[in-house]
């Protein structure tokens, strides 16, 4: 979850496309309504008892300054709404802030529940149902996919991956789960121009490669494998780390595999063990008044333009929905989910996986190559486990290694952290402009941290 560094301009630019698919109040002045903040009744204590405060597992002191910075995002235009979530042992805080769309007031108020586009946040929700499905062995880490996606078997692999498509050879072995898993199945988002990279262009052609927001794929499930079966991979199976297309690959498979649509299997085995109510690939009617517009920023006008408003893709369910990054969510179905990973698949009295599996999907699966490869998308001194990145060194916020989760490109960030007992997430309606998180997000991440660590 590190930040990449400053340079390779050029491919950042080339993957800002690619995951993108009100005044200064002046000092002194009252804060309108919207953004007031909400504080959750968890455990959070009394802001104003010093002597429970002495015990809190967060410091009023520290939230405070949080609030006030993420309402100075709000109040300068630069995100219309926010919520924040910080949960510590048995305290919660929750600050819900702005507007569901620019300009709006009133009943655009964002709340508590109001229901954002988390993106690829959705990727460890489907490393979980992959885990599910191996430990009913209805699935096997180390079994070919071929059994259940005879689309990808006998693989053939580009000699250079900047090659003509038909200059290849054989793959070494065949694609396991865990390489979907891991991202290391050898096809996935290359950051290379389509004009010099023709396997860019042909899956951009087929319409299976990682589309601009706010395109959703076009195709259905069996169509969607179909085409990328036609396509050869990039590099061979187990050899390199490619983000993003191993997380829809397993949609397919957890579908064929429990014999169930994958929304339905994710909505019972995992949305509502988890009472996670508002958490969907598609926002139905009803809930539409809860749901944000989605926001990038131009830079030629530097203002934000709308990309996809509340009646827009996420109406309705998609044709092919995406395992990688199709979900919508609220940020306290997410803690929820959250939670379970950080109790190592408990939640309640009652278990959604063995402790065994979260292990797994919490360490590192990558060598050091691997890592270099993928460090514009997962930040220096940071690994892949499966469905979330892994901290691998200190970084400068967390004091050691460990840290794991996600962010989604459309505008949100989560993180536990094992060793602190942490969980942080924050929902924005403004993308991502680099793989690099907009200012907002590194800000809450730092005063987050400060939250644990600030005298009360």
């Amino acid at each position: 979850m590190q930040n990449p560094p400053d340079n390779d301009e050029s491919r950042r630019m080339l993957l800002k496309g690619l995951l993108v698919s009100c005044a200064c109040l002046a000092p002194g002045t009252l804060l309108p309504k919207y953004l007031e903040r909400t504080w959750s009744s968890t455990g959070i204590r009394d802001q104003n008892d010093e002597r429970e405060q002495l015990n809190a597992a967060l410091s009023a002191k520290a939230l405070r300054h949080m609030h006030d910075v993420m309402s100075g995002y709000v109040e300068r235009g630069e995100v219309p709404g926010l919520v924040t979530l910080l949960s510590r042992h048995d305290e919660t805080n929750v600050d819900a802030l702005g507007t569901r769309s620019v300009g709006g007031a009133g009943s655009q108020r964002v709340r508590r529940d109001t229901i954002f586009r988390i993106a690829s946040m959705t990727k460890p929700i489907t490393a979980v149902a992959t885990m599910i499905l191996v430990e009913e062995s209805k699935l096997h880490l180390d079994e070919p996919v071929d059994r259940l996606l005879p689309e990808l078997a006998k693989r053939k692999v580009l000699k250079r991956v900047d090659g003509p498509l038909d200059d290849t050879i054989p793959a070494k072995r065949p694609i396991t789960v865990r390489d979907l898993l891991t991202f290391q199945l050898g096809l996935g988002l290359l950051l290379a121009p389509p004009d010099s990279h023709p396997i860019v262009k042909a899956m951009y052609e087929r319409q299976v490669g990682v589309t601009p927001f706010p395109a959703q794929m076009p195709h259905p499930p069996d169509e969607w494998m179909r085409r990328l079966g036609t396509l050869p991979l990039m590099y061979q199976p187990g050899e390199s780390w490619l983000y993003h297309t191993g997380s829809d690959v397993l949609g397919v498979l957890i579908a064929r595999a429990s014999d169930q649509p994958l929304e339905t299997f994710f909505r019972e085995r995992i949305f509502e063990p988890l009472g996670m109510k508002d958490t969907s690939f598609g926002v139905p009617a009803g809930k539409l008044d809860r749901f944000v517009s989605c926001y990038s920023f131009s830079t030629q006008t530097k203002k934000l333009d709308l990309t996809d408003p509340p009646n827009g893709q996420w109406s309705h369910s998609p044709i092919f929905p995406s395992a990688a990054g199709g979900l919508v969510s609220t940020v306290d179905d997410y803690h929820a989910f959250a939670r379970m990973m950080l109790n190592k698949g408990a939640f309640g009295q009652k278990r959604l996986v063995a402790v065994s599996s979260i292990e797994m999907m919490a360490a590192n699966q990558l060598t050091p190559e691997q890592q270099q490869m993928g460090r514009l998308i997962l930040g220096e001194n940071t690994g892949w486990g499966f469905g979330v990145s892994v901290l691998t060194k200190p970084d400068g916020l967390a004091t050691r290694a460990g840290r794991y989760g996600w962010n989604g490109g459309l505008g949100s960030s989560w993180w536990n952290d094992p060793n602190e007992g942490l969980t942080a997430i924050i929902v924005t309606e403004r993308t991502f402009e680099s793989a690099d998180p907009p200012n907002v997000i590194k800000d809450f991440w730092k005063s987050a941290y400060e939250a644990i660590r600030t005298e009360y």
